[in-house]
């Protein structure tokens, strides 16, 4: 039996950096992503919230 079972060489060890580099990476991005999610969730139960008024400008005007 070998002892150098468990001993990776150079570029196995960058190679597994990179690995974890790329998955902390995508870690971060799906962090991102959720929190914006969570932020238009909050925005639209928000907007749930408020009155159902008629628009302020009267019938056939336009606001441009």
């Amino acid at each position: 039996m070998s002892d150098d079972y468990f001993n990776e060489g150079r570029t196995a060890n960058i190679a597994f950096w990179g690995l974890g580099q790329m998955l902390k990476g995508a870690g971060l991005a799906a962090a991102f992503v959720v929190s914006i999610g969570l932020v238009m969730w909050a925005i639209y139960g928000v907007g749930l919230l408020l009155p159902d008024e008629q628009p302020l400008a009267p019938a056939g005007h336009d606001l441009a």
